[in-house]
């Protein structure tokens, strides 16, 4: 049987399959008009338009493959700079040494170390919409999941996995839900409750799910035979204290100061270095520690980049907005639930070409408000069907670049990845589908 195709074999097919539908599906626009509490361009409704056709040619599809790296390249940078301080911090021993301690805690009952690990990226996800940054932390994930006798896929899951699930279920993710009721004119912050209860009961499931059916078969004992000798010093407690608090800084920084993918990467990079003379790697050791984290990462990196390829094929054929208009207008005719089935699995398709959550948000939102109150549907009903498609979508849409590396990074295929996590996927899609039901008939 042939193997699965290759995560740059999956996201080239999908730019070839981008470039012909530049030239199969017409070309149109919405007229846009600047948000000046946002910051942003969002659509106005009722203003699309059928435009000159300008699809991509052959050559000009290889292009945009180096020019999706650039347009990327913020992300880039942070995924090989996380990835390097990573690296540091492994050469000063601290992983190696907390990770004896935290297995040591739990030693007949690993699955607690996936609960602690699932609640912290779910809060991560929950708070600001995490999903890049885990990329650089699957191979140590993965060293632990080898230690706890689960599986690489279920280390994926319950890292990156719980932080789709934080971020789908989050009433303050700024870039989500908060993005969100901005544009479509919601009171910020409100249904938090509502959320906060789906969250708990999703979060609960996925953590369940993955400790269940993540075990790795061919490990026999429930009890690991550790290295007792391997003693937590003080020096590796300052260097993991300093890698939590970095994290720390980089949430409020996000929240409070507006911060962008440069400054976190300062913030890392600043960290790494740190970390360095602490663990006294030296400035040789500490450059030769980055520049190996650089080497593992690169592919990883370039793959994050090689998905914003299909967006901007998409982008100069002009077929975004026809897409928009192709899947959102029909809802118009049909009744309130069916409506809201609709629009979530519309934003769930419309995910695949628009891998961003905060721009989906402003691409639709300006268009589905209006459409609701035609319909008599809450915008705050309308704003969780873009939740349940659109953000948890990340879980596994092939165009998903993060995901695509972090199974890179994780040594395991794409294959494997929708086998495990496709019947929970559908199972939250259903639960977010009976929420929906459930806020029309309280009236939220």
């Amino acid at each position: 049987m042939k193997s699965f195709p290759h995560p740059l074999a999956i996201l080239l097919s999908f730019i070839v399959l981008a470039t012909l539908l530049t030239h199969l599906l017409p070309a149109g626009q919405y007229q846009r008009i600047a948000d000046p509490e946002t910051g942003r361009d969002v659509i106005v409704p009722g203003s699309y338009q059928q435009t000159e056709a300008e699809p991509v040619g052959f050559f000009e599809m290889f292009v945009k493959v180096p020019e999706g790296v650039v347009f990327g390249a913020d992300i880039v940078i942070l995924i090989l700079i996380i990835g390097g301080a990573f690296v540091v911090i492994d050469k000063t021993g601290a992983f190696n040494e907390g990770l004896h301690a935290l297995i040591r805690a739990f030693p007949d009952s690993q699955f607690k170390v996936l609960i602690v690990l699932g609640v912290v990226f779910a809060t991560v996800g929950f708070l600001n919409n995490t999903f890049e940054e885990i990329i650089a932390m699957i191979p140590f994930l993965v060293v632990l999941g080898d230690r706890l006798g689960y599986r690489r896929v279920s280390m994926v899951a319950i890292s990156a996995g719980s932080a789709a699930i934080g971020a789908t279920f989050s009433p303050i993710n700024p870039f989500g839900t908060l993005l969100a009721q901005k544009v479509a004119d919601v009171e910020p912050l409100s249904g938090w409750a509502f959320r906060v209860i789906l969250f708990l009961i999703a979060l609960t499931f996925w953590i369940s799910w993955v400790i269940r059916n993540g075990k790795d078969e061919s490990v026999k004992s429930t009890t690991l035979d550790m290295d007792h000798d391997t003693a937590f010093s003080i020096r590796s407690g300052i260097i993991l204290s300093l890698f939590v608090i970095t994290f720390g800084v980089m949430v409020y920084g996000i929240l409070e100061w507006n911060w962008d993918y440069n400054q976190m990467s300062a913030l890392f990079f600043g960290m790494g270095i740190l970390c360095g003379f602490i663990g006294k790697l030296g400035i040789n050791g500490t450059s030769k520690a980055y520049a190996t984290g650089f080497q593992e990462m690169a592919f990883a990196a370039v793959v994050v980049g090689l998905a914003r390829s299909m967006y901007l094929i998409f982008d100069d054929g002009q077929i975004i907005d026809t897409m928009v208009y192709g899947l959102f207008t029909p809802l118009e005719e049909v009744p309130v639930a069916l409506s809201a089935v609709g629009m979530t699995l519309s934003q769930a398709l419309l995910h695949i070409p628009v891998a961003s959550n905060s721009g989906q948000a402003v691409l639709t939102m300006p268009l589905l408000a209006p459409l609701a109150d035609l319909l008599g549907m809450s915008r705050q009903v309308m704003i969780m069907c873009y939740q349940f498609g659109a953000i948890l979508m990340d879980l596994i849409t092939p165009t998903n670049g993060a995901l695509l590396a972090m199974l890179v990074a994780a040594k395991s295929s794409y294959k494997e990845w929708i086998q495990f996590c496709i019947k929970p996927y559908l199972l939250l899609l259903a639960f977010g589908l009976v929420a929906i039901f459930v806020a029309i008939g309280l009236g939220l």
